[in-house]
């Protein structure tokens, strides 16, 4: 059996080198990944989805086996619509799984034919997030480290605003 298309949803505000080890692992283990930004009004977000995607886009390069799209709604129903029978999801800690496997169980009682993978974060990006990057950067500390070279611009810029 082919290995299916997966889905890797995120709010990516922004993305960090977490979530590229996740992109690049999940393309060694399906054919297809589409990289699926929400939008969640209820998330009070750094950037726009335009930038998230813009950030997306700089940092993955031209990838035919790799979209970046967004979507809003159900993440399942989203799934179904694009043919992905995988959700991907990376987890740093133990404290993730809770939530995850919650979300999870609820999407597959929603859509039995879509499934859940769950994928360890590499070790150096165990306790990387997103909100920890953002604040790091509102401080003016480094962040090399952490976010590909356009992200670390398009902080730097996103606080010198402020």
């Amino acid at each position: 059996m082919p290995n299916p298309t997966a889905i890797y949803p995120g709010s990516f505000d922004p993305i960090t080198n977490g979530h590229l080890d996740i992109i690049s692992r999940g393309l060694q283990v399906f054919d297809r990944l589409i990289v699926a930004v929400a939008r969640n009004s209820e998330k009070n977000a750094l950037f726009t989805i335009n930038e998230r995607i813009d950030m997306i886009r700089q940092t993955v390069g031209d990838n035919p086996r790799l979209e970046i799209d967004t979507f809003e709604g159900l993440l399942v129903d989203y799934a179904i619509n694009r043919g992905a029978k995988v959700i991907l999801r990376g987890l740093r800690a133990v404290s993730d799984f809770e939530y995850e496997f919650q979300i999870a169980q609820m999407n597959h009682t929603v859509q039995k034919e879509v499934e859940t993978l769950f994928m360890m974060t590499s070790v150096p990006y165990g306790y990387l997030s997103s909100s920890i990057v953002k604040e790091v950067a509102s401080l003016k500390g480094p962040i090399d480290t952490f976010v590909p070279t356009a992200v670390k611009q398009a902080l730097e810029k996103k606080f010198s605003n402020r």
